[in-house]
């Protein structure tokens, strides 16, 4: 009797053992995907970059060859111009431009001197901040005016300098509808 209890819980463990390794007490789970194509996420681009050096001229158009050699005295307007070349590309790109490292006076008395710009012109156009892709890059002109004021009473910054040595041109990207 003793072999038939012993045959008979084997039996049972056997079977018992046998449901959990065939997967009697488990659930079938399906499942299925999709294979989407997003396609591929390109950034655009802002770039700034002077094509040539830039010139100087006076009140009357004339080119100064050397502005470190050149005297203002009052009533002077002159006038720098500088091409850059401008990358704008981006579906809601749009940029302002300036210019950086000009002070108010740098030297001279505020009262006696003007400093202004940029004003920005493509091929000879007046153009206004923001600037806007055009498909390629774009010549913008840039261009800064220095007027030592007809104001200008006795001696008054008879010996100022204005130092444009550190002056940049920057493109600042600017939000547009759309972004946040």
């Amino acid at each position: 009797m003793k072999n038939s209890t012993l045959i008979k819980g084997t039996a049972a463990i056997a079977v018992g053992a046998a449901l959990l390794l065939g997967g009697g007490g488990t659930l079938a789970n399906w499942n299925a995907e999709a294979i989407a194509a997003p396609g591929t996420i390109v950034a655009g681009d802002l770039n700034v970059a002077k094509t040539a050096s830039g010139v100087w001229k006076d009140r009357a158009g004339t080119t100064i060859a050397d502005i470190s050699t050149y005297k203002v005295v009052p009533g002077d307007k002159l006038t720098f111009t500088q091409d850059l070349t401008v990358t704008l590309v981006g579906n809601k790109m749009a940029a302002n431009a300036a210019t950086t490292g000009i002070t108010a006076t740098n030297g001279f008395t505020t009262a006696n001197v003007s400093v202004t710009g940029p004003a920005l012109t493509v091929a000879g156009a007046p153009v206004a901040n923001p600037l806007l892709p055009t498909g390629s890059a774009q010549t913008v002109t840039a261009t800064i005016t220095f007027e030592f004021l007809s104001s200008t009473a006795g001696r008054a910054d008879t010996t100022a300098n204005y130092n444009f040595n550190n002056v940049a041109f920057q493109l600042t990207q600017v939000t547009q509808t759309g972004l946040s």
